[in-house]
């Protein structure tokens, strides 16, 4: 007798859904304003909140596009070192996002909307110039970046658009010369209508609580 052929699904796709009053408040302010900068520890959801809002918002057709982005600060070299393509080099610093965002779309939702340039990788260091209408614009560990790429990217946005940028200023990667970007722009903005400063706490850590208790001690 043959053998009855293997049927491979999808794990159910994640559902965007808060575990703290923070964290409800954060994807309120994704949701009502133009631009949303949120400063929290690891592990408290900013990254995963604010790509699941970016997936319901594609979904959804409230953007024709989400584009990711990060500073590349962590290998110590430029980005032409790097072999491949733009999309390549970049990649590997954004393997998180894309692995939570397949979590929200599914692997193939995810890969189709890569195909169809609905979601696109772009380095920071790249978008100079660039105009983004109807985008879910991401910018994630925003404490590496420095004010003025931060600058760079807000005015960015276009029509239609959303900024989400996020990061942990206690680790920064950056000398203290070039720091501080994330939290100047948190002090600056936050009057601006149509911007909100949101701030998550070791009480929002959902990841795994031990966390809590470890940057805790190591303060």
């Amino acid at each position: 007798m043959p053998k009855k052929a293997r049927v491979i699904t999808q794990p159910p796709k994640k559902q965007l859904s808060p575990k703290s009053p923070n964290q409800a408040a954060y994807i309120d302010a994704i949701e009502r304003s133009d631009v949303t900068i949120c400063s929290g520890p690891a592990g408290s959801g900013k990254t995963s909140l604010a790509v699941g809002m970016a997936c319901r918002y594609l979904l959804e057709g409230r953007v024709e596009k989400v584009v990711i982005t990060r500073p590349v600060v962590e290998s110590g070299r430029g980005l032409g070192y790097l072999p491949g393509t733009l999309s390549d080099k970049v990649a590997p610093y954004l393997v998180p996002i894309m692995e939570e965002m397949k979590l929200f779309l599914g692997v193939d939702g995810f890969g189709f909307m890569r195909g169809a340039a609905a979601i696109e990788l772009c380095p920071l260091e790249y978008m100079r110039g660039r105009n983004f209408h109807k985008t879910f614009m991401l910018l994630d560990e925003g404490q590496n970046a420095t004010l003025e790429q931060i600058k760079m990217f807000l005015t960015r946005i276009g029509i239609g658009s959303k900024a989400v940028l996020n990061g942990d200023a206690s680790q920064t990667d950056l000398d203290h010369r070039s720091a501080g970007g994330l939290d100047f722009c948190m002090h600056r903005l936050s009057d601006i209508p149509g911007v909100s400063v949101c701030h998550l706490d070791g009480g929002d850590i959902v990841r795994n609580r031990i966390i809590a208790a470890i940057l805790s001690s190591l303060q």
